[in-house]
């Protein structure tokens, strides 16, 4: 084509997107190559229909207890395929927002699959495979697939769930989170392989629903990256509420039968277990999209399926960019965001401060919640720092108490001599939501005295945050 582009971007999931949005509010003409959907993984299949499905099964837990708040419902029941319709139409109007985001900020859109074929040179040919479901209205201006030309290109494939040998997922018996976002029945029984944030969530929506589910771990925790006492706390309620979870146990091998699957598994006394159940779920982690993008004619470095960049996103060829998922861990839709921006004003030539990987926050959104950012304890003696810990439970906050919602705790770690924030911990009630304070109090670098002068409003979920805080020196007032 004669355009050529200040940027071209592959993918539009939230860096991409993000990416693109960026580069035409500095003023550089720019263009998304998109093949599936406009949102990426991410609004279409992962974090949105995922918190929509969730938000189902919370309304439907509630309704359950209705008693303990002087309420009576006599009879209730869940439809699922209303429930799973309610997720793809928040999914369907999110997407079409993408569609108007790129029109408002006159984003060109190429409809395609995107290729690599010279620095500065992206072919975009037809999708090789179909949708996974019909798409949303695709966005104005649809240019033709071709080649295009540009000045530098961000590369924001994103991810695909990492499928093991011999369990392949059929869409059947055994599902990746496409399948268990859509299913056509609620499975009586469910084993889910993998107890990061992808398989609790799903673990803890399905039993919600009614399903019985057997949660599988390789490690000695779940949630393996958060802090030790937060997971055993989150097991704790998550088992009563009727879970079932193995740690220390390996998957060793799937055998399909003809109302389900049977899961043989090696526990860490050395014993095996065969689990039977209608599903399993392997959720053991996602790999960047770095196929057939042109990595290896361009000589892009990559490692174990991720492209290596810096803090700004360069990879090691020239005005090739990466963000997102496919450069690598924590693959977070915020991450990418912030990834994007950075990125993008790299490329506009601003001094920017690079990506800070440990003031990232993870959540995840079973229930109870969970949410940190930071060092664990156990991560900052690792490091030789000498730290004070804070821990406050929800059962003495008021509003919790009047929530219902009293399981959980708060808990910081802070440096011993300087009173830095090294990091923050916490499972309960609507923590994902409270997580932003501490980590702007990172960002700000931020002491125990400036949260201790700090006035938290009540009755507030967040007052467990400052309690937390004190607590760490000695000063609870409510405990």
């Amino acid at each position: 084509m004669s355009i050529t582009y200040d940027l071209i971007v592959l993918g539009s999931g939230p860096g991409g997107y993000i990416a693109a949005i960026r580069a035409a509010q500095l003023g550089l003409k720019t263009a998304i190559v998109e093949r599936e959907h406009m949102g990426g993984i991410c609004l279409n299949w992962g974090c949105i229909p995922t918190k929509a499905l969730l938000r189902s099964a919370e309304v439907y837990s509630h309704m359950a207890h209705a008693q303990d708040f002087g309420l009576k419902v006599e009879k209730f029941s869940a439809d699922l395929e209303a429930v799973v319709a309610r997720s793809r139409g928040v999914t369907k109007q999110m997407s079409s927002g993408i569609g108007f985001l790129m029109k408002k900020n006159k984003i060109d859109v190429i409809w395609g699959e995107g290729t690599i074929t010279a620095p500065g040179e992206v072919l975009v040919s037809a999708p090789k495979k179909p949708a996974v479901e019909p798409q949303n209205p695709k966005p104005r201006g649809i240019l033709p697939t071709g080649t295009y030309k540009c000045k530098n290109i961000i590369i924001a494939t994103g991810a695909r769930p990492r499928i093991l040998p011999g369990i392949e997922p059929d869409g059947e018996k055994i599902w990746t989170y496409f399948e268990a976002m859509k299913p056509k029945t609620l499975p009586k029984s469910m084993v889910v392989m993998g107890s990061g944030a992808i398989g609790i969530e799903f673990a803890s929506f399905y039993r919600a629903m009614g399903t019985e589910v057997t949660v599988v771990e390789l490690l000695p925790q779940i949630m393996p990256v958060e802090d030790a006492e937060i997971s055993a706390i989150a097991r704790k309620r998550l088992e009563k509420r009727g879970l079932k979870i193995l740690t220390d146990t390996k998957v060793s091998k799937i055998e399909k039968t003809k109302t389900g699957i049977i899961a043989h598994v090696m526990l860490k006394s050395g014993k095996s277990e065969k689990l039977t159940a209608d599903v399993l779920i392997s959720a053991v982690g996602v790999q960047g999209n770095v196929e057939n993008i042109g990595l290896e004619k361009l000589g892009v470095k990559t490692d174990r399926g991720i492209i290596i960049v810096d803090g700004h996103g360069r990879t090691n060829v020239a005005n090739v960019f990466a963000i997102g998922d496919v450069a690598g861990a924590p693959m977070l839709a915020h991450k990418a965001e912030h990834e994007a921006v950075i990125c993008v004003e790299t490329i506009a030539g601003q001094k920017v401060h690079g990506l800070d990987k440990s003031k990232i926050p993870g959540c995840t959104y079973c229930d109870p919640q969970v949410a940190s950012v930071g060092m664990t304890e156990a991560s900052a003696k690792e490091a030789g720092r000498k730290i004070k810990v804070g821990r406050f439970p929800f059962i003495a906050n008021g509003k919790a108490v009047a929530m219902g919602e009293t399981d959980g705790m708060v808990k910081t770690i802070f440096d011993n001599k300087t009173g830095e924030l090294l990091g923050a911990h916490m499972v309960g009630p609507e923590v994902t939501e409270l997580i932003q304070g501490f980590v702007v109090a990172m960002n700000l670098e931020t002491t125990e005295e400036e949260l201790m002068h700090t006035i938290f409003p009540h009755p507030t979920l967040s007052e467990t945050m400052k309690e937390s805080v004190l607590d760490a020196y000695g000063k609870a007032l409510n405990m």
